[in-house]
């Protein structure tokens, strides 16, 4: 083999050309040295930025509900106030009227309104020595009734249980102490009425509602006392055994209903230990709760017994105890041949 000819020495590549066409990524110097070879400078890359989410758009412009007027008011003390529990029973409202007393009595008597209705009234207690005392009774006033209405006439009739004057009844002593302010009697609307209890009964027909209003009892021993009232007007949704609140208007001698509120329906009553146990037995009659069932004769009211023993005397009993009984000592019997012998 013949060898190869001489060849020119080759000059070094440069270390930017062959980063280059390896690939690689190293920094580059901008020019050489020797101004033969060149190098290949490469742009810079400018850093990629990330994607950033879009900000949030703002959220839209609600108009907010213009604020009621402030009402001095609501800050004063008013004749009825709110209630304080949400299936509280009342039913109070205020008239504005003359009171007359009848002439028999003081206590009783009638409401003379201002629109001229006449409606029978009866004092209470708590009241009684303020009408005497310091109010005319020829003037009209604004007074604080409980309404009845009877079961069989269905007319109303109010019991008189204060009067709403501040302006004329308050003392020196509590205008000057810092004492909450309380509503003229001028700025209160009358025959007005607030009724809150069970509906019992309801006629849309008739337009006739019955109210139960429970009555708490003034002492621990007493028992809880209601009674009905009668209210004129109809209610929609479920009504009997419901709990509501009425806003009601008098109208002459009636009572109309204004606007009307379900609280929620009325929670079971707990039984009394009579009545419970009446409904373990079955509700059988002459039974006695924890003892034994008395005799009861039977439903044809006739006697068991046979005729001759029921129509006969009875004996009487013995107020003396009966003797103990003796026991008696055993006789052995005497042998044969002795008895042979005494016969011969």
């Amino acid at each position: 083999m013949s060898p190869l000819p001489n060849r020119p020495p080759q000059p070094p590549k440069p270390y930017a050309a062959q980063n280059a066409a390896e690939g690689s990524t190293m920094p580059q110097p901008s020019e050489a040295s020797d101004s033969k070879h060149t190098t290949v400078q490469r742009p810079l890359v400018r850093p990629v930025a990330r994607p950033q989410s879009p900000a949030p758009a703002p959220p839209p412009a609600v108009e907010s509900p213009s604020e009621p007027a402030f009402d001095p008011a609501s800050l004063r003390q008013q004749p009825i106030p709110a209630p304080s529990e949400p299936m509280q029973y009342r039913a109070i409202g205020l008239l504005r009227g003359r009171y007359k007393a009848s002439d028999e009595q003081f206590t009783r008597g009638e409401m003379i309104t201002a629109d001229g209705t006449t409606i029978e009234a009866v004092l209470l207690g708590r009241v009684m020595s303020l009408v005497k005392n310091h109010l005319d009774l020829e003037q009209e006033h604004l007074w604080v009734v409980y309404p009845r209405t009877r079961e069989k006439q269905e007319d109303l009739h109010v019991q008189i249980v204060g009067v709403w004057e501040p302006e004329n009844l308050s003392k020196p002593d509590e205008e000057e102490a810092e004492s909450p302010a309380y509503l003229p009697s001028s700025e209160v609307e009358d025959n007005y009425f607030s009724i809150r209890g069970e509906v019992i009964f309801h006629t849309p027909e008739e337009k006739s509602v019955v109210v139960k209003i429970q009555q708490s009892p003034r002492k621990k021993d007493d028992r809880a006392k209601s009674f009905k009232l009668k209210l004129n007007g109809e209610l929609s949704g479920k009504v009997v055994g419901y709990f509501w609140e009425l806003n009601v208007q008098r109208e002459g001698a009636d009572l109309v209903i204004k606007s009307a509120k379900s609280i929620g329906m009325i929670p079971p009553r707990k039984k009394s230990k009579e009545e419970s146990a009446r409904e373990r037995s079955g509700g059988r009659p002459g039974f006695r709760p924890g003892g034994r069932r008395p005799f009861s004769p039977r439903p044809g009211g006739g006697d068991r017994r046979p005729a001759s023993v029921a129509s006969a005397p009875e004996a009487p009993r013995r107020s003396e105890p009966l003797p103990k009984p003796v026991k008696r000592r055993a006789e052995s019997s005497p042998p044969a041949a002795d008895s042979a012998i005494s016969e011969a």
